[in-house]
């Protein structure tokens, strides 16, 4: 089977402010590798999208990253991922980690990016993932904790120009 989007474990973002006082909120998403690997029906492969955090319109990711939580399989083998907003810039975030056995045990944190900048969503949705980069011998078990910093850039709406209190005088 050719490498496509694994969406089934896309997990949307909460903590959105309609305050006028808004503040950057965390949010973070477990991706179990043998889930990805069932919703695919077959092994993992280079190429592979799996779409982690479901982003709103109108807000910016200040900054995401990966932790290992559980370690991939012992038999993975160079296994390569990066992190970004496919389509603007898959690996904004993180770019070429390797998270085999060897290479990234459990608690190990992804490095951000050379240039790693704040990437602001327009007008419609979208989400930030993960992409397969290479891989030697496919990873079937381990799970990763994708997390990130949004912020609300919606405007904010217009001012009332008059109130109830100021018709009831």
């Amino acid at each position: 089977m050719a490498a496509g989007t694994i969406s089934d474990l896309v997990v949307a973002a909460r903590g959105t402010s309609t305050t006028p006082s808004r503040s950057p909120y965390f949010v973070e998403a477990s991706i179990d590798i043998a889930a990805a690997v069932a919703a695919k029906g077959s092994a993992l492969e280079a190429g592979e999208i799996i779409q982690a955090i479901t982003v709103p319109a109108n807000t910016m990711i200040m900054t995401a990253g990966i932790e290992v939580t559980t370690a991939v399989d012992a038999s993975s083998a160079d296994a390569v991922i990066s992190l970004g907003v496919t389509g603007l810039d898959v690996d904004r975030f993180v770019a070429g980690f390797e998270f085999d056995a060897d290479d990234a045990p459990a608690g190990t944190y992804t490095t951000q990016a050379d240039g790693s900048a704040p990437v602001v969503i327009g007008g419609t949705a979208d989400t930030i993932d993960l992409e397969l980069d290479s891989i030697t011998t496919a990873p079937i078990t381990g799970v990763l904790r994708v997390f990130a910093v949004l912020l609300d850039v919606d405007a904010q709406g217009g001012t009332a120009d008059e109130v109830d209190r100021d018709q009831l005088a």
